[in-house]
């Protein structure tokens, strides 16, 4: 696999913490486990991987485990002979030979079908594999990245995950932190975006965004994470072209329109995520102007945290229970906003 241009961006702490984690177990040879939500990057991580390691000058091979079918994801992996099912007219290396001395990176690795984690688990422990329709067995050297989204440890428990697999595969585990939990991160990559965009579509500089750009984009949870935020601001910056005037609008959901399909199947419409305590107080958003958006979010959650806290006693767990959040976003929270 060709070699990208790819850059991880970002100065908060989770994440730098992550990427400190990828880079000591770059040079091992042993599996590494990625775990993020969608958008958070994954695949960077697998490439940062590979590159800090002494195989950057072999393969770097990919494989999506759910963008394919269940009957051919050993076919894919493993490779087959000719003959081995219907319509394989002539054999075909799988994705571990084309590996062989670099990485493979297996993307979704939780819908592996219960035969494939098995073979998996063969291949990674022995680094022997034999493909469909054959019994010659094939010796092959590669390192294994996986990535999910998905809980692995409570899959095993139910039984839908090999623990075994799972045991080989999490000899590190790098979890990457959503983009709603590196809030810093969020303007640094929109003007790392923006730029980008910029410079493809000629622009002589780029203007930055507004004021009030940047307080939406700070205030949003980007569910799609980075992923997400490239979008909005890449789209942002060829919507306004003006290349002289800072931008001041901002999309941030694409499909929000007028004419959005109403039948059936469309979508139901967007619902505000319950407060896991039902009792808990919202402030009134003020009636009056402000001069400052940021300062007024910023003390909008102030209020909400505080509020949190006292009705918690103080227990820190208990109050990250009550906003549904979890105890490090909580600590994170208060540490920004300066809530002793």
């Amino acid at each position: 696999m060709a070699s990208k241009a790819t850059q991880l961006i970002g100065q908060s702490e989770a994440f730098l913490d992550a990427i400190e984690r990828a880079s000591l177990a770059a040079p091992l040879t042993r599996p590494v486990l990625v775990i993020g939500e969608r958008g958070t990057g994954k695949e960077l991580i697998a490439e940062r991987l590979h590159r800090l390691s002494k195989r950057w000058e072999e393969p770097l091979v990919t494989m999506n485990c759910a963008a394919l079918p269940e009957s051919l994801i050993d076919a894919e992996l493993f490779g087959y002979e000719t003959g081995a099912f219907t319509g394989a007219t002539k054999a075909r290396a799988g994705r571990f030979e084309e590996a062989d001395g670099g990485t493979l990176f297996l993307d979704e690795i939780g819908t592996l079908t219960q035969a494939g984690q098995e073979r998996l688990l063969r291949v990674i422990e022995y680094g022997e594999l034999t493909r469909l329709g054959s019994t010659r067995v094939t010796n092959v050297d590669v390192r294994v990245v996986a990535a999910t989204n998905e809980d692995l440890p409570r899959l095993a428990e139910a039984g839908k995950f090999r623990a075994d697999l799972l045991d080989r595969l999490s000899f590190e585990v790098i979890t990457l932190p959503p983009l709603r939990a590196r809030p810093e991160d969020i303007l640094v990559l929109a003007d790392h975006f923006g730029r980008r965009m910029a410079a493809e579509l000629g622009w002589r500089v780029f203007p930055g965004f507004s004021a009030g750009v940047k307080a939406r984009l700070e205030a949003h949870e980007w569910p799609g994470n980075v992923r997400e935020l490239k979008n909005v601001a890449e789209r942002s910056v060829y919507r306004w072209g003006d290349e002289d005037r800072p931008i001041a609008a901002v999309e941030l959901d694409p499909f929000d329109s007028p004419w959005r399909p109403k039948g059936a199947f469309a979508a139901p419409a967007r619902a505000e995520a319950p407060l896991a305590d039902a009792a808990l107080p919202v402030a009134a958003a003020p009636a009056f102007a402000v001069d400052d958006m940021r300062a007024a979010v910023t003390a909008f959650e102030k209020g909400i945290v505080e509020d949190a806290l006292a009705r918690a006693k103080h227990n820190q767990r208990r109050a990250a229970q009550l906003l549904n959040l979890s105890y490090d976003q909580l600590r994170h929270a208060m540490k920004r906003l300066g809530v002793e």
